[in-house]
């Protein structure tokens, strides 16, 4: 479903995680209610209406299968977050806003399910976006709601030009971070800034928009970061630290050799 047509987020991306992990359990649909506790009932008008492959914004493509797919992975970033596990979904979400489908991105996959776990009764919940680019839908969703901190480290000066630091409030932290750098400096920030910011929060459950493509071997327009499989798998461990639930969602990463050892790298240290 969803295919892209030559996009960087293609169908290889699904297929090479469900082929290095076997024992995945298959998602179920968000239902139109869940999507609409996040977004515009326009947007899902839109979505369901197309009939053939479409350019939806510059970065954006969809076809008739798109609502499907984005569909299923929002509902199983809720499963995720009620199980505590690590949904592996396609299309990714952390840039989509409530009105519009917005690079890359359909549905934003973890504002559902963040709304999902609130409906269930979670109080005060965080979420952490280690993407390269700036989780700014995801920030969108929550910027007036102080019962979610958002936290987001990224490359600042590449898409979507948003997340400055001077972009901050009681309940949402941007982490903006130079070209060029390794572990060693996004762990540093992470210990510097988002920790002692979550932990202030104290948050009943940590959800985290893992995206990989500040990878070492990631070679996506603009994006120049060092990151390592082990250097993944820390940012999972110290996520996990965080609180006492935590649950993951894919976001980006599209080095299609990489993607699945650093998935695993996480996934490993999500668990540690």
């Amino acid at each position: 479903m969803h295919p892209t047509f030559g996009h960087p987020e293609s169908t290889e991306r699904a297929r090479v995680l469900l082929e290095a992990f076997p024992a995945f359990v298959e998602g179920r649909p968000a239902t139109e209610d869940e999507a609409l506790r996040v977004h515009r009932r326009e947007l899902l008008e839109l979505l369901g209406s197309i009939d053939r492959p479409v350019q939806l914004e510059p970065n954006t493509v969809a076809s008739e299968t798109s609502l499907e797919a984005a569909l299923l992975a929002a509902g199983t970033a809720i499963e995720a977050a009620s199980n505590g596990g690590f949904a592996l979904v396609r299309p990714p979400g952390h840039h989509a806003p409530p009105r519009a489908a917005y690079g890359f991105c359909l549905l934003n996959n973890i504002a559902i399910a963040a709304r999902a776990l609130q409906e269930s009764g979670a109080e005060r919940i965080a979420i952490v976006d280690f993407d390269v680019h700036h989780g700014n839908g995801t920030q969108d969703v929550f910027w007036d709601d102080d019962t979610v901190f958002f936290a987001s480290m990224h490359q600042f000066g590449i898409f979507p030009g948003t997340g400055s630091a001077d972009e901050q409030r009681e309940t949402t932290l941007n982490v903006p971070l130079r070209a060029g750098l390794g572990d060693a400096e996004w762990l540093g920030a992470f210990d510097t800034y988002v920790a002692p910011a979550v932990r202030e929060f104290v948050p009943e459950v940590l959800l985290v928009s893992a995206g990989f493509d500040a990878h070492e071997e990631e070679d996506l327009y603009l994006v120049d970061q060092r990151v390592t499989d082990d250097g993944f798998r820390e940012l999972a461990r110290r996520c996990r630290a965080l609180a006492p639930r935590i649950a993951a969602v894919l976001e980006g990463g599209y080095a299609l050799e990489a993607l699945p050892r650093a998935v695993a790298a996480a996934h490993a240290g999500f668990r540690e």
